[in-house]
């Protein structure tokens, strides 16, 4: 979907513009959601469906915090994931359209094969990626997934670890490339063009401390997952990509087995009060992938 896009803003009110194209750019003040822990001291949990009668949806609570964004627009190049746990990749072919992602056998079919080799070609070591998952948000308030507005990382190591025996029918080939390294990766992009209102921002890894990060377990149906929610520190440096576009691709890694390296990148959609009225709402596609080597 073809879009123009201005980057000089037609200043209206404070924190608005009359240029319903414009794409917000640089650094921002502005508000994210973190964690806050249950006041009754128990073990945090998120239900990701219906919870069973009597339960909440969640058990902890959360705080809004001020931050400062920066934008890494034109330093892409300087990010990787051994040191900061994302990487931005630019110019990247695809043959989907808008309406592949109306379908998630579409997905499934023309935009697996393209994550798979985009993973292979882009992540040192990678031998062998598994898709497990993928989720498409919408800003509409009819959509079933929204822009996730709250501070968290997509997976612990325990929760990594459980995915290799989940989606490796053989026990005996699980338990060997357990032995291995191996990475859980989330491979983000817009589909609707430029992101002008409710971007992505991720901190970079070696500004959170461990202390910052709280397993939740995440509730399914079915089985019970972990992700982490993330406490406000001050020290955390927070950033995004300003107006990213179709074409790029934006990695973020929520696991890794490897000492030394930087192991996961928490991130959070967030409001930008510079966002343009009229401004088309973001729409995108995460998917998650156990990538091994």
């Amino acid at each position: 979907m073809a879009t123009t896009t201005s980057t000089t803003p037609s200043t209206t009110l404070a924190g608005s513009t009359s240029d319903p194209n414009y794409v917000p750019r640089g650094p921002v003040e502005t508000e994210l959601t973190f964690f806050v822990p249950p006041e009754d001291g128990s073990a945090p949990f998120n239900y990701v469906e219906e919870p069973p009668e009597g339960q909440p949806q969640r058990n902890y609570g959360e705080g809004p915090q001020k931050v400062h964004l920066t934008d890494v627009r034109g330093h892409e190049n300087e990010y990787n994931l051994d040191k900061d746990a994302f990487q931005v990749l630019q110019n990247v072919p695809t043959a989907t359209t808008y309406e592949t992602f109306n379908s998630d056998e579409e997905v499934q079919k023309v935009y697996y094969p393209e994550v798979e080799k985009v993973l292979l070609d882009n992540v040192p070591g990678a031998h062998r990626v598994i898709l497990f998952d993928h989720t498409i948000r919408r800003q509409n308030p009819n959509a079933p997934r929204q822009p996730v507005n709250r501070a968290h990382v997509d997976q612990t190591a325990k929760a990594a670890e459980e995915r290799v025996r989940l989606h490796v029918p053989d026990p005996k080939e699980a338990e060997q490339l357990l032995k291995g390294r191996y990475r859980i990766i989330n491979v983000w992009r817009p589909l609707n063009g430029v992101v002008q209102g409710s971007p992505l921002a991720f901190a970079s890894a070696d500004s959170v401390d461990s202390n910052d990060l709280v397993p939740i377990q995440h509730r399914y149906p079915h089985r019970t997952g972990e992700i982490m929610g993330v406490q406000f520190n001050p020290a955390q440096k927070w950033m995004y990509l300003s107006g990213m576009d179709n074409h790029e691709r934006l990695f973020l890694k929520c696991s890794d087995t490897k000492e030394g390296v930087a192991a996961r990148v928490p991130h959070t959609a967030f409001s930008d009060p510079r966002t343009p009225a009229g401004a088309k709402p973001r729409e995108s596609i995460e998917v998650r992938a156990l990538v091994f080597g």
